[in-house]
């Protein structure tokens, strides 16, 4: 059984509709790519995961379905979303946002080691940790959002556009410091990306969306050497 299914999932806003039947599927301890332009209902998607817009078809968590439930019962279930422009909370500082990450946790000892944990994943973190998250470069911020969303301990790890708006280095370097903690946490991910290759460098397989459909699907290796992907989303 998959860790999260979605079979013809719609969704609409006000009038419009977004998605149009996506079907998608993340194994436990996997990590799935969700591509598409802009409009293409990337984003949508995990809105209807979290609960943000409501869903028509079928969302199963643990072979649950989860539509219907609000934002804070699809995150109590284990779902944290890393959301596009990063929520950094400007008026805490770097531990203070990370222990927010942990407010549903009751174990101080496994809070306090994960804290660490993440500001060795992230030594600028480390470097800034009495510093407030609004004096942090984007880079920082987009760090810190990733490790605020680990410290709930999630079993699916939601990533909505993490290398929008940041340096090519910086962006290579975050995606680096995520499939690390993909390796060692065992998290499963579901990841929205433009960038299809920092994409590939962290997921096993992907899904193209257009218009809100889900029109290609398969493992990383095989979309790679397809033309059309080439050409749209890897450069070639």
């Amino acid at each position: 059984m998959p860790l999260l299914e979605l079979q013809d999932v719609t969704a609409s806003y006000a009038s419009v509709q977004v998605l149009d039947g996506i079907s998608l599927s993340v194994p436990e301890g996997g990590a799935v790519g969700v591509l598409g332009a802009n409009g293409a209902g990337k984003t949508t998607t995990l809105r209807a995961i979290t609960g943000v817009v409501r869903a028509g078809g079928s969302i199963r968590f643990l072979g649950r379905d989860i539509r219907g439930l609000r934002p804070d019962q699809v995150a109590a279930l284990g779902i944290a979303h890393v959301p596009e422009g990063r929520g950094t909370l400007g008026d805490l500082t770097v531990r203070e946002n990370l222990k927010v990450g942990a407010y549903l946790r009751k174990d101080r000892a496994g809070i306090a080691s994960d804290i660490d944990y993440c500001l060795d994943l992230f030594p600028q973190l480390k470097e800034r940790v009495s510093a407030n998250g609004s004096t942090l470069s984007g880079g920082e911020q987009q760090m810190l959002a990733v490790a605020r969303a680990f410290m709930a301990k999630p079993k699916l790890l939601l990533l909505d556009e993490a290398s929008l708006g940041l340096a090519p280095g910086t962006a290579k370097s975050v995606y680096q410091a995520i499939k690390r903690l993909r390796v060692e946490s065992g998290i499963s991910m579901l990841v929205v990306e433009q960038n299809a290759n920092l994409a590939f460098s962290l997921v096993d397989e992907a899904v193209v969306l257009e218009t809100g459909r889900s029109v290609l699907s398969g493992p990383t290796e095989e979309l790679r050497t397809m033309d059309e992907i080439r050409r749209a989303y890897l450069g070639g």
